[in-house]
């Protein structure tokens, strides 16, 4: 299982490979976590990071498999993300980021007319050792 704990919604290939989306209000406590106001302090981020993987303790509690493995997509503010890995390892939640690649599509318009638009395509994770 792969906690998706970014502020965005899974894509169809995470989904498939893995990635469990959280339902509303959940998704609305992590974004909360992850959006900082004004200068943090490092005691606010390692807070909110101490914050976070408590949650997807509890999250994976209730929603793995016996034995099954718990992963973290995660992702939002670099000054973050060292500390939410280091708790999320402490925690044995596995961190990951998601990787993209930018694919350049044409789309025949109505009007006969080519629209070209670059179109991000989920290709794997990069994981935090």
């Amino acid at each position: 299982m792969i906690i998706n704990l970014t502020q965005h919604a899974a894509t169809a290939e995470q989904l498939a490979a893995g990635v469990v989306d959280l339902d509303a209000s959940q998704k609305a406590y992590v974004s909360n976590l992850l959006t900082f106001v004004g200068l943090p302090t490092m005691a606010e981020v390692q807070d909110r990071a101490a914050t976070l993987a408590a949650f997807c303790c509890i999250f994976a509690d209730a929603e793995a498999e016996e034995g099954e493995e718990v992963c973290a997509m995660i992702g939002g503010a670099p000054f973050l993300m060292a500390a939410l890995e280091s708790e999320l390892k402490s925690s044995d939640i596995k961190p990951c980021y998601a990787f993209s690649e930018r694919v350049s599509e044409e789309q025949a318009q109505e009007d006969g007319s080519v629209r070209k638009v670059n179109v991000f395509k989920h290709v794997g994770f990069v994981w935090a050792e």
